[in-house]
């Protein structure tokens, strides 16, 4: 099988990476491919550099979250407490 090219040179910067995954996410037709061609395999990347390098891994955005437990059921338990908060503030209209 034929590897794919990837879209990224060394020596980029971090915008030219942003505006790069900018470009691949804008392309995808619907949430699914979204996550399927961008959020996924950008996600399994960061897992598998964390991993060999023994990173425990906790983006905080201005709004958004990305955290890299390194551990399965650690990864779970943070899963469901963000979907617990999320609901919770759905269910108060807004406040959490």
């Amino acid at each position: 099988m034929a590897k794919k090219k990837s879209p990224f040179k060394a020596g980029q910067s971090p915008e030219d990476l942003m505006r790069a995954l900018h470009q691949m996410m804008a392309a995808q037709a619907d949430a699914q491919g979204l996550n399927d061609n961008v959020i996924t395999p950008f996600a399994a990347a960061l897992e598998e550099i964390c991993a060999a390098r023994g990173y425990v891994l906790n983006i905080y955005g201005e709004t958004s979250n990305i955290v890299f437990s390194g551990d399965e059921d650690d990864a779970e338990a943070i899963y469901q407490l963000v979907e617990d908060y999320l609901n919770a503030k759905g269910d108060e209209g807004g406040k959490a």
